[in-house]
């Protein structure tokens, strides 16, 4: 009787062990590929599970998370028969469990076979110089490619990536001593227009200071030419005060001629070359000479 509880004891907890053991949690971001009696029977999302012991299994685990592969430099020959090492960066993700286990053996060795072929069929239609700054071309011409050959695997291939393209010593040497030439020129270039707008802008310096200058030339001489013409209207309105002044005063001849005999003798001082006598002036001057002779002849009569 013993022993038969003791059986009875061990199969309810080797059926327990059994139970726990068949009970499955799939984490965060994967899914489980189940078959049942070798065949395909369900795909297992985020959670708890449990499957039919000895008849049940789970086939393939699958991770649903963005996955990136580095894939090995491929050889490639350009339209201009250079031959070229090229590495590729894809960034991938599983879209359906079912079809990326059932769908392609090896699915990432295809995918690598199937970018280096790929990458070829591109580059063997470009040259080098298009190849070397058509990285973006090159990319999305192979992201769709593969996107489209892998979406029966299950696959979504998101981004595609020229890690590094290479091409031989020889030409790279070449490429160096170009990009060396192009700085020089390019240095050459910046330094004689930068010595263009410094003359550039000295000339203008000297043509401003000259307009400037000649501009203070021209505001003296109008300066000049201002006063002088205040003092011409100063003497002018003097001239005319005095005369305005004579008339008012109604001066005999008498007075008149003197006045004249006056700026007579300043006008001889001995500074002019030439003088002019106006007539009235000689008739008063002949006039003086007569009686200063009559009164020197009276003095010789008394004597």
């Amino acid at each position: 009787m013993d022993f038969v509880i003791y059986v009875v004891i061990a199969l309810v907890v080797l059926a327990l062990i059994i139970l726990i053991a068949n009970i499955k949690i799939v984490p965060q971001a994967n899914a489980y590929v189940v078959e049942r009696l070798g065949a395909y029977k369900s795909t297992w999302g985020t959670g708890i599970h449990w499957k039919v012991p000895f008849v049940e299994r789970i086939a393939k685990k699958v991770s649903l998370k963005e996955q990136v592969v580095d894939f090995p430099p491929q050889p490639v020959i350009t339209k201009d028969n250079v031959t070229m090492q090229i590495d590729t960066v894809i960034y991938y993700q599983i879209t359906d469990a079912k079809l990326y286990a059932y769908g392609v053996e090896r699915p990432l060795s295809a995918i690598e076979n199937l970018s280096a072929t790929t990458l070829r069929n591109i580059i063997g239609e470009m040259e080098l110089d298009h190849t070397l700054t058509s990285r973006d071309v090159i990319n999305s011409k192979i992201r769709v490619i593969l996107d489209e050959a892998t979406d029966a695997w299950g696959i979504k291939v998101n981004r595609v990536e020229l890690k590094n393209i290479l091409p031989p010593r020889e030409i790279q040497d070449a490429m160096e001593k170009q990009m060396k030439a192009e700085r020089e020129r390019r240095e050459a270039i910046l330094r004689a227009e930068g010595e263009k707008r410094s003359e550039i802008l000295v000339a203008e310096g000297h043509k401003e200071a000259a307009i400037l200058r000649a501009d203070a030339v021209k505001e003296t001489k109008i300066r000049e030419a201002e006063g002088e013409a205040q003092a011409i209207m100063k003497v002018q309105e003097a001239l005319a005060d005095s005369i305005k002044l004579l008339n008012q005063a109604s001066p005999s001849e008498q007075v008149i001629a003197i006045k004249s005999l006056e700026a007579f003798g300043k006008a001889a001082d001995g500074k002019a070359t030439k003088i002019i006598i106006p007539s009235q002036i000689q008739g008063l001057a002949g006039l003086v000479t007569s009686i200063g002779e009559l009164a020197k002849n009276d003095v010789q009569l008394k004597q």
